[in-house]
């Protein structure tokens, strides 16, 4: 999993509540089990009309905000299923943090086993980079995670709170996997003991 450090990009802003993650990736891309590849069909309803052609209105598919990095979102962001896909898609079109007044428990915990930063603000603060994100390409935000600020376009820093488990696993690229890794060496010493002393077993 890639590290998350610090993060300075376009953010998009998606002023919407209760998007859930049916909207984020509908159901008919969840055939597929890979990482990759989901990010052309990531809020594939809003994006593209019957036909497949885009909807221009759609932010993402503004040219200020095609490259965006951070998501602005609103509350209860990934509610409804709990599918692994949603972060995944997110993490493949290019988006590395989300910042939203609240999100859905297990998206939540999805996005830090992806590599996404997902942070809580209260509402006047996310309105704040709300608006700041509507001034397009030129207003870029920061996101030091090592410091748990967010500075805006206009040098405005507001600090955000984490859990420190968490907030470990993304600064050094940790997913379930890295983290039983850490501990390999105890593994292995563990099952050369089990083997001398049952070896039948």
């Amino acid at each position: 999993m890639e590290k998350f450090t610090t993060l300075t990009g376009v953010a998009a802003p998606l002023p919407l509540i209760n998007v859930d993650t049916d909207m984020i990736i509908p159901k008919q891309f969840l055939k597929t089990i890979k990482r990759t590849g989901l990010g052309k069909n990531l809020f594939d309803e809003m994006r593209y009309d019957r036909d497949g052609n885009e909807i221009a209105d759609f932010v993402l598919n503004q040219p200020a905000y095609r490259n965006a990095q951070i998501l602005i979102a609103g509350d209860n962001f990934g509610c409804g299923s709990s599918r692994e896909h949603a972060p995944w898609a997110l993490l493949d079109f290019g988006i590395r943090c989300i910042i939203a007044p609240s999100f859905a428990d297990i998206f939540y915990n999805n996005c830090f086993k992806n590599g996404i930063l997902p942070i809580v603000l209260p509402q006047e603060e996310v309105d704040i980079l709300m608006e700041d994100a509507k001034k397009g390409a030129n207003a870029r935000i920061t996101v030091d995670l090592e410091s748990q600020t967010i500075t805006t376009s206009d040098g405005q820093e507001i600090h955000f709170d984490i859990d420190p488990f968490k907030k470990h696993c993304l600064l050094n690229g940790l997913d379930d996997i890295g983290l039983t890794l850490e501990h390999v060496d105890k593994i292995d010493a563990y099952e050369a003991r089990l083997r001398a002393e049952r070896p039948w077993a």
